[in-house]
């Protein structure tokens, strides 16, 4: 089956960004970004901000935005069966050049777990940009929740705080 990722999500004013691999089955039906009900990136990044969860994914948006932050995923095409990372084949990058041209603020990009890091060392668009490979927020990755959050917490506030 061929993936295409989405559109960004971002401020122009964004600082921070956060990239995945690719949107797995249920995002890809939804037209959502971690649509999945189980996935922790929505519930993580509410209670980094302290802001009131909420299903409407126009408010998720809206979160990223005010918060100077930047959202999209490593590979715009590739070839997958399933949702898994493992089985992706023949990638081609999204255009992260065209991103830091609307966000010329980027200085860090956070990962969502091994395979986006990965694949965002290999696309060549790190450049001087601080890049952390993060614990994954996919309910495949087993790392209970409380740790997840604790370190994307972490991160997150250090991250914001270089400035």
């Amino acid at each position: 089956m061929i993936c295409r990722s989405f559109e960004p999500v971002f401020s122009p004013q964004a600082k921070i960004m956060i990239v995945g691999s690719m949107p797995g089955i249920k995002s890809l039906a939804d037209a959502q970004y971690y649509a999945h009900p189980r996935n922790a990136f929505w519930p993580i990044l509410f209670e980094v901000f302290g802001a009131e969860p909420t299903a409407d994914y126009e408010a998720k948006k809206q979160l990223i935005h005010e918060n100077g932050l930047a959202l999209w995923d490593v590979a715009g095409i590739c070839e997958r069966k399933g949702s898994l990372d493992s089985n992706m084949k023949d990638i081609q990058y999204n255009d992260f050049a065209s991103l830091y041209e609307s966000c010329p603020h980027i200085h860090t990009v956070l990962c969502n777990g091994g395979a986006a890091y990965s694949l965002f060392l290999k696309s060549g668009y790190a450049g001087d940009r601080r890049v952390v490979r993060m614990p994954s927020t996919s309910p495949a990755y087993t790392m209970a929740y409380e740790n997840k959050l604790k370190i994307w917490k972490e991160t997150i506030r250090e991250v914001l705080q270089l400035d």
